[in-house]
């Protein structure tokens, strides 16, 4: 089920502080973001290797 949200309530979600924020402040916060989602696509890159090396392990056992 679609949630659907009108933009009074996607403005009133979104905080104060955020809303106030300088330019420099959201250039931080936005490279926050993007560094957090490359940490989350190598975690997922090393979970892959784990589980293909110990796959390829049990095979030649």
């Amino acid at each position: 089920m679609a949630m659907e949200l009108s933009l009074q309530q996607i403005v009133e979600g979104i905080p104060k502080s955020l809303l106030n924020a300088s330019d420099r402040d959201l250039e931080g916060f936005q490279n926050i973001i993007d560094e957090t989602i490359k940490l989350r696509e190598a975690h997922r890159n090393l979970q892959k290797m784990v589980k293909n090396f110990s796959t390829t392990n049990i095979q030649r056992s």
